[in-house]
């Protein structure tokens, strides 16, 4: 997954052959003990003579023995299967290499990918939850939540990849309409993108990503490892599970930080092709192929991250696209969100409000509608209690999801992590709906990461 320069240049600075050391250096060294030989024969004799002498020969023998092995070293290492093993002793000086051109131009060769390295990361999460509520025709069960592989690579220096292959299980829920059977699985790919970065100030992503309306969408994805509670504000839900944002963009986006000293201000400018609005019942609502029209969907988004306040982030966000339903004239959808949310690691406190405008074209018909949650907790050990209250009203004749209408309530609930990968939960919900009788929830999760 990382290129890296071979070490071609020390092979050449060391790369004579056995043989060709033998020949240069060996009768060298022979003639050296010959000499000394002959100089010891022609000194006088004399009882302190002989002391430097013995010297200077076991000087002489431990030099050829430490340069034999050197030889040996040398001799092994250029044998493709051979593992050079380095032999204790003085540091030798380097051979010169032989061939100074080639050295140079190796020197200037471009990185090359090591293949024989892994390139991917791969990460998995999971949950199973035990859940039950008040409304009618809703029956107590066990639920296997998503299998999620979370996989990452770096292509060099400058390019990775990311992406989140999601198994999950049960129909889907497009704008109040059930799409396909309970109790089978299906796979999808909920992120898929490649980044590059330049710089701190420019990092361009191009693929399928969360869009960055307000905070949760990019702070938390689909895995319930990573949150707090059970399951994500009704605000964030996911398409496939009627919620009202475009969670998922597919296009091009652009991010980074502004120069803006301790303040710490981040920008994100985003385009892709918004959410697809002709026929929910038969189509994905995330266009990742094809776009039902020609007019692309942008979102802007600005947060501070300020140096004073560790933890605290503020931002807002402005998201524009233009939705064509079929048989109906075409609704232009405008998307403000702003966000208030201090996060340490023994505590949070998220607060996030937001208004989905959607304004019907030849018409004077316009539909808003507001929402609003917020979350704190407090970790105590092992334990993190928590509390959420969430807010959304909707028109009963909203054209986009009908089925949405008034829905507020809280939730309490208690995180017990019991290592390091696994964490438990408990929550229960109570939610007041427009005309409708409140429901009660009761969920027991087990959620785990590996």
């Amino acid at each position: 997954m990382k290129f890296s320069l071979l070490p071609r240049r020390v092979l050449h600075a060391e790369g004579l052959t056995g043989l060709r050391v033998r020949k240069r250096i060996l009768p060298l060294l022979l003639g050296s003990l010959v000499t000394a030989t002959i100089l010891q024969a022609q000194q006088p004799e004399s009882s302190d003579a002989t002391v430097p002498d013995k010297q200077t020969l076991q000087l002489l023998f431990q030099r050829i023995g430490q340069l034999e092995a050197r030889v040996k070293q040398l001799e092994s290492e250029r044998q493709p299967s051979a593992v050079a093993t380095p032999t204790p002793g003085p540091a030798q000086p380097s051979v010169p290499p032989v061939n100074e051109v080639e050295q140079q131009a190796e020197s200037t060769m471009p990185e090359r990918m090591d293949l024989s390295k892994t390139l991917l990361r791969i990460r998995g999460f999971g949950d199973t939850t035990l859940h039950g509520d008040t409304q009618k025709g809703d029956n107590t069960a066990f639920s296997l939540g998503q299998l999620d592989l979370f996989v990452t690579s770096d292509i060099s220096e400058k390019f990775k990849f990311l992406s989140e292959i999601v198994f999950e299980g049960g129909p889907d829920n497009i704008y109040g309409v059930t799409r396909g059977e309970a109790n089978t699985f299906g796979v999808d790919v909920e992120r898929y993108l490649v980044q590059y970065s330049y710089n701190d100030y420019l990092n361009v992503e191009a693929g399928r990503w969360h869009t960055a309306i307000g905070y949760y969408n990019t702070a938390y994805h689909h895995s319930t490892w990573f949150q707090t509670t059970t399951d994500r504000p009704f605000l964030f839900d996911f398409e496939d599970r009627g919620g009202i944002l475009p969670i998922h963009t597919v296009g091009v986006s652009a991010s980074g930080l502004i120069p803006s000293g301790s303040l710490g201000l981040h920008y994100v400018a985003e385009v892709g092709n918004g959410r697809a609005s002709r026929s929910p019942i038969d189509q994905e609502p995330v266009q990742n192929e094809v776009d039902d029209q020609s007019h692309k969907a942008f979102n802007v988004a600005i947060f501070a991250r300020p140096e004073a306040i560790r933890g605290l982030q503020v931002g807002f966000s402005a998201y524009r696209d233009l939705l064509a339903p079929a048989n109906s004239p075409r609704i232009g959808e405008t998307i403000l969100a702003a966000h208030v949310v201090f996060v340490r690691p023994q505590f949070e406190w998220l607060n996030e409000a937001l208004a989905v405008r959607h304004s019907v074209s030849g018409t004077s018909q316009v539909f808003n509608t507001p929402g609003f949650y917020t979350q704190i907790s407090k970790q105590f050990g092992s334990y993190r209690p928590y509390f959420r209250y969430q807010y959304v009203n909707a028109s009963n004749t909203e054209p986009i999801f009908p089925d949405v209408r008034l829905r507020h309530g809280p939730s309490v609930g208690l995180r017990y992590d019991a290592s390091e990968s696994v964490a438990l939960k408990l929550q229960y919900d109570y939610t007041a709906l427009r005309r409708q009788a409140a429901i009660s929830a009761l969920a027991l999760q087990i959620g785990f990461t590996f």
